[in-house]
Parts: C-alpha cells; structure tokens; sequence
C-alpha cells in the first residue's frame, strides 16, 4: 500500500497552497469556489527517490462560514486513522490559536509521525514570531512559505525519512477487480449480483458504503478478489469529512487492484466525474473495463449502443481502446461478462513480447509511417524492446528522442494495441537514445 500524507489545519492556513508545491501542479487553483472537482485534493509527489500520497483536507469544514471545532475535530482524527504520517499546518500571522491548541491535543495521542509547519515565515521578523510555535511540543516542526516554497525542501527532507524504501513489484497470485464510480450507480449492488449475496448494505441514498469491501471469489475456476469501493463524487457535492476520507480509500482501492470496472449510470450518459475516475485509472496503469449500467431502464433501438458507446469513445480518448459493456445489476444481464473480459485484461497486461517479435513487427510499421522530421533532422528508431516492469512497458530507440512528437506517439500505441491486443490495458511508451 502507498505512504500516505495528509494536511490537517484550521482554515485559511495555506493547506491547499502547500499541496499544490508539493504535487508540483502550478495549474491548480486555490480559491474558495464551490465545484472544484476532488482531483486537485490528492496527487502523487515524490523526493529523494521517494514516491507518496499527498492529501489535501481543506475546504472541507461543514458551514464554512462558521468554524466549528467539532468539524476540526472530526476532520483530524480521520487523518490520523488513515493517513501514514500528518502535516500539522499552522499560520505564524494569527500565532497559535485555541482550534489550534484543540488540533494538537489529538495529534499529541498518536504514535505516527506529526510535521508541524508554520506557514508565512517569509521575513526574519516572522522568523522570530514563529518561535512561538515550539510551545506546541512538537519535534519536528518547520518554518516556511508555501507560496515562495523557502523551507520546503527541508520539510521534504524530514518526511521522506520515514518513507519505506519501494521495494520490487511482484505479480500478485490472485488478480484483484475493484469496482468503482460515482456514488448510487449500482455499485455494490453489482458486486451482490456476483456474489449471490447481500454482502453489502444497498440503499438508494448516496454515499453508504463507507469502506473498500474485499470479496474473495471463484468464476471459471479461477480465484480473483472484488473490491468495492465507496463512491467518488464532486467536492461541491460533499457535506461530511467522513465521505471525503472513503474517496481516500477508493484511490487506495485502485493502487491496489489490477484491472478496475468503472460503473456508469446508463440514464446519466458519461459524466465529468466518470471521465475524472477513468484517467485516475489510467495514470495508475490499471485495466479497465467500462460498464454502463441500469441498461435496463433506457429506451432503446437497434443503434442505441453503438451511439453510446461511440460517445464515449469521443469523451476517453485518446485511450479509447476499451471495453464498454452495458449491463444491469438489477437484472444481472452481462454481469458475469464482465468479470471475464476483466480476467482477459489481466492476463494482457502481464504478457510478456519476445524483443525478436517486437522488432519484426514494429520496425515494418515504423518503416511503413516514418516519423517526420524536426528542423531537417531525420528521425530513425532503431530498435525496441519491452522493459522489465509489471504493466505493459516499451522502450523505442532513437537519434533524437527528444523531438518525437505525441502524435507519433500515439500512432505508435494504436500500433501495437492493433498487433498485439492490449484493449483494456494502458500502455506506456518511452523514446530512448540509441
């Protein structure tokens, strides 16, 4: 499982302009607006040969006109059950308030590693007042600006010391499916479908299941897990910390699988959110199988699955090349489908390409559509191989790997999607020097 860490703090303490530096995501916004979707709320950051989780909380304060220390409260002890360390964000402008005295009162109970970060410290008179923040009894506790970013390569320093060194991936022995979406799209009356049980609690109110639930199950005599997930929805749509801590578990849940059925509601067509949650999977190099669900309730004719799943298409691409199955939980149509064509998926994404097989067939198609030239430089890709990692992993070599551009890129992917048949699975291409 990744290392996991998360930002708590009163409001208005520069949570989200920290997060922002630390993901190294300049387009994000930080700003009080409703309806910034939960993708800038966790990103990926690495240091030092280090890779982690960064979870941003702010915002999520019920009322935030009105500061409750109950929400604090509730806000931080979910933190520390879930993340695996804590940055205590603070503010050296207002000196340390009584919300913050009641925030380190619960981090002090907690055996995980708590970074106290006096944010503003931006000229040696702030220097001086953030003095004052040691009296919180904190070991590690830093001094910085998180709009200038002085101070945070040695936050950066400290943290990533108690980051486990990554250790070598290995093909899991059982594959893992996980089912996820929105919220109140059938998800875990899917996964009852498959299982023939009521393993999950199904409601029509959003937001029930609060954990990833893992089923162990057998389909055509193999052993796989299921892993259902809690729904993620828009920011604007949240009223409860709580809710935000399941979408945590959900993006674990996704880390943690193989393949990932995405679960859309058929009545509501492919949503942002949905197309939010399927680059959420393909950054993380999963299978995917789309599945349209409550199929049942649309009104239909010969040509109404093929608009759809052209729509779809459009709203993907460029990594269109994936399963699109249309189902219904309710009526369990196709849902055993698409526990196969997920199996299908995992055994392609751990195929493994003899160098011999690659060079034949791509080099011909290379040959057939040369790459175009740059500044009169002519473009030559000698050679290609598939590089020894666990999702689907090619390395081209060229004279000028620095002026191939996307397209080319992408022409090369359909390429080998075409001759080697990795629907459902990303695949990532790199340009080398020869």
């Amino acid at each position: 499982m990744s290392y996991t860490i998360a930002i708590v703090g009163r409001p208005n303490v520069g949570k989200s302009t920290l997060f922002n530096r630390l993901i190294g995501n300049r387009q994000s916004i930080v700003d009080n607006s409703s309806g910034v979707t939960r993708d800038r709320l966790y990103g990926d950051s690495h240091w030092n040969g280090k890779i982690f989780n960064v979870i941003d909380t702010g915002g999520f304060v019920p009322n935030s006109a009105d500061v409750f220390e109950a929400a604090i409260r509730e806000q931080v002890i979910i933190a520390i059950e879930e993340a695996s360390s804590i940055i205590f964000m603070t503010d050296v402008t207002t000196g340390i308030t009584d919300l913050d005295e009641s925030v380190a009162r619960l981090l002090r109970r907690t055996s995980k590693p708590v970074f106290v970060v006096v944010n503003k410290v931006d000229n040696s008179n702030r220097m001086y007042m953030a003095n004052e923040f040691y009296s919180l009894g904190f070991e590690n506790t830093f001094f910085l600006s998180s709009i200038t970013g002085s101070g945070t390569g040695d936050l950066l320093d400290a943290m990533v010391e108690h980051i486990p060194a990554a250790v070598e991936e290995e093909a899991p022995e059982i594959p893992k499916i996980a089912i996820v979406g929105q919220p109140n799209v059938g998800k875990s009356t899917l996964i009852n479908a498959l299982v023939g049980v009521e393993r999950n609690i199904v409601t029509p109110i959003a937001g029930t299941t609060r954990d990833s639930i893992h089923t162990h199950y057998q389909l055509y005599n193999k052993n796989f897990y299921l892993i259902d997930t809690a729904g993620i929805r828009k920011k604007a749509k949240v009223h409860e910390n709580l809710e935000f801590y399941s979408v945590l578990r959900a993006v674990k849940a996704i880390e943690e699988a193989d393949v990932c059925l995405l679960v859309i509601d058929a009545t509501l067509g492919i949503e942002a959110q949905d197309i939010s949650i399927f680059r959420l999977i393909e950054k993380r190099k999963k299978g995917v199988v789309i599945l349209v669900n409550k199929w049942d309730l649309i009104e239909k004719d010969t040509h109404t699955a093929k608009e759809y799943t052209e729509k779809i298409q459009r709203k993907i691409a460029p990594f269109s090349d994936v399963p699109i199955l249309f189902v219904s939980a309710l009526e369990k149509q196709r849902i055993f489908k698409s526990i196969e064509i997920a199996l299908e998926i995992q055994e392609k994404r751990q195929q493994k390409i003899a160098t011999s097989t690659l060079n034949e067939i791509m080099l011909k198609v290379i040959e057939a559509y040369r790459p175009p030239a740059v500044r009169g430089r002519y473009m030559q890709i000698k050679y290609v191989t598939q590089l020894p990692v666990y999702t689907p992993t090619f390395a081209f070599f060229c004279n000028y790997p620095q002026h191939l551009k996307q397209p080319y890129k992408h022409y090369l992917e359909n390429q080998m999607r075409k001759h080697f048949d990795f629907t459902g699975v990303p695949v990532t291409i790199y340009f080398r020097k020869k």
